[in-house]
């Protein structure tokens, strides 16, 4: 698993034409932080699932799913958690989801305001081998990295945030370090997904999920504090 260290600043985010739960766009400041440069894959998930008495992720056996390279998908919120949590006893460092913010300032690889994380080219352009619909998740990589070298942000899966998803949280939401609200009934994700009729979606684009669900096109990946 690589890691690229995102520094601290004011990005915007959100944005003016997409659902009303995007916008609006706003400035907000994130302290620094290290996040993976791919969703987490089915050959470190086993790690996890040797080492500890999680249950299989559901699709788990499926050959659609099975290849190592893969984004481990099917997982709950809790057993995301769970498995940052693992990570930080074998490593010694705090591990956990980001938070929305986090995901978004990492996504946009310092490109305000484009469309998708690498740029405003339609994703036709980018990806001109990739025929729709796509049938399972693609390996980790799909796509050109964007400004601080990040993959799968769009067209791979939902990534699992930190936070409970409000969809009005932008217009009371701080300007520094927001983490959602305390509670909820739905956590945030972010990231198009490959089951989608569409799966390349924008940079700025929310979705939820109650956290107990594992969807096909649902994994995660990880943030490492110091």
């Amino acid at each position: 698993m690589e890691f690229v260290e995102i520094p601290s600043g004011k990005f915007w985010m959100g944005w003016e034409t997409g659902l009303p739960g995007e916008e609006p766009r706003h400035p907000v400041w994130v302290d620094s932080f290290v996040i993976a440069t791919t969703p987490v894959t089915n050959k470190e998930y086993a790690g996890f699932l040797l080492a500890t008495p999680g249950s299989a992720p559901a699709f788990w056996g499926d050959p659609r799913f099975s290849d190592p390279r893969q984004p481990v998908v099917g997982v709950s919120w809790q057993e995301a958690a769970a498995y940052c949590e693992w990570r930080t006893v074998e490593t010694g460092e705090t591990h956990r989801l980001p938070t929305e913010a986090e995901w978004e300032k990492a996504a946009r690889g310092r490109l305000e305001g484009a469309r998708y994380p690498w740029g405003d080219e339609p994703p036709g352009v980018v990806f001109p081998g990739v025929t729709l619909p796509l049938e399972r998740p693609p390996e980790v990589g799909l796509g050109p990295p964007n400004g601080y070298g990040f993959t799968d942000l769009s067209g791979s899966c939902h990534e699992w945030c930190l936070d409970w998803y409000a969809e009005g949280y932008y217009r009371e939401s701080p300007n520094r370090n927001p983490t959602g609200q305390i509670a909820g009934a739905r956590r945030a994700s972010r990231g198009g997904a490959w089951r989608h009729q569409d799966p390349w979606s924008p940079v700025a684009h929310r979705s939820s999920l109650p956290p107990h669900l594992r969807y096909s096109d649902y994994g995660f990946r990880v943030v490492r504090l110091g």
